[in-house]
């Protein structure tokens, strides 16, 4: 493996963000209990928290996005049914199969019209009826969209969506990590983007700062089978309001700054743009997909390492860099040109 120094700017992803002192006080002094055995007080609150601000009637503690999704896949589909989404989702690329493994369903993946598919898409994607054939049973969806370049999908979009699933009577689930950018970014309100979904995933280890941990919403029974197959998957946890009073703090305090997030990849975006032959989606929130002219991403990652800037391979004509806590606009100002220098040295 190569090594690294330590970066002067790490854009990899904003899932490298380090809890701040004052959330690590706010952990240290969490009031906590035994979440298996009667409830922990902190991540209760968290739970309370997270299900008003979505609208929905209960929220449940995971310790990771990736659980959470498969937990409402678990809880709404069947096995040796199909589940329907974005042939770039993160359920798709980043879970490790967990939906064969653990929910014995398989995935199939739909190209959009646009960076990510649209109602008419889905439309085009069902199956007719046949005694031989797949049965679908749930649509996932994905909101921003990582693999898309933080693309958002918007609330009149999604409830596009949602009709076209209801009309085939199909469960949906939304991957909503970074539903916390879409609503930063359009100003619709979380819970109007979340009444577009039956169960909502949100995640608190990427823009907000959090060290770890993701809830899912939903209606109160399938939740409370998402309990079953959240300790099913191994996650219960014990003392688990240390985790939760970072989540908390995050909401509390760093949501109202993901706007910064946006303005600072826009301006890494304008500054990357068209060097070297690269093209940049130009982003929606705080994603920055940069892609290659040639299959040179391993060459572009290492002479940006070099340089002290740390970016991440997508595949091997794409590049990815990621706005975030740890990485303002400031210093995206003053390292991200070295962005652009590993870029015009790799591709001229």
């Amino acid at each position: 493996m190569t090594e690294f120094a330590a970066p002067l700017l790490d854009v990899r992803s904003d899932t490298v963000t380090r809890p701040t002192a004052a959330m690590r006080r706010a952990m240290a002094d969490a009031e906590v209990g035994d979440d298996v055995l009667d409830g922990d007080p902190t991540a209760r609150r968290l739970e309370a928290v997270v299900a008003e601000r979505l609208g929905k009637e209960r929220a449940l503690f995971f310790p990771s996005g990736t659980m959470a999704n498969q937990a409402a896949i678990w809880v709404q589909s069947r096995p040796g049914t199909e589940i329907l989404l974005d042939a770039e989702a993160h359920i798709v690329h980043s879970e490790v199969a967990a939906t064969a493994a653990l929910c014995g369903v398989q995935l199939r993946e739909l190209r959009g019209s646009t960076l990510v598919f649209r109602a008419p898409d889905l439309v085009a994607g069902m199956r007719s009826p046949s005694s031989d054939g797949i049965e679908s049973s749930m649509v996932c969806l994905e909101n921003t969209h990582n693999g898309a370049g933080g693309v958002v999908t918007s609330r009149d979009d999604l409830h596009a969506l949602t009709t076209v699933a209801r009309r085939f009577n199909l469960a949906v689930h939304l991957d909503g990590a970074r539903l916390w950018n879409a609503a930063a970014a359009t100003g619709t309100s979380l819970a109007d983007f979340a009444a577009c979904a039956d169960t909502v995933m949100v995640s608190f280890s990427k823009g907000l700062g959090a060290p770890v941990g993701a809830c899912l919403v939903g209606p109160a029974d399938l939740i409370a089978r998402a309990h079953r197959a959240r300790k099913r998957f191994g996650g219960g946890m014990r003392q688990s309001g240390i985790l939760a009073a970072g989540a908390l703090y995050g909401l509390e305090h760093h949501l109202d700054r993901l706007a910064d997030d946006h303005e600072a990849a826009a301006y890494l975006a304008h500054l990357v743009d068209g060097v070297g032959g690269a093209k940049v989606v130009m982003p929606d929130t705080n994603i920055v997909m940069i892609d290659l002219p040639t299959p040179r991403a391993d060459d572009v990652v290492a002479r940006a390492a070099a340089l002290g800037v740390r970016v991440y391979k997508w595949h091997n004509s794409r590049v990815r860099a990621v706005a975030h806590l740890d990485a303002p606009i400031g210093l995206i100002a003053e390292h991200g040109p070295k962005i652009a220098q590993a870029l015009s040295d790799v591709l001229a």
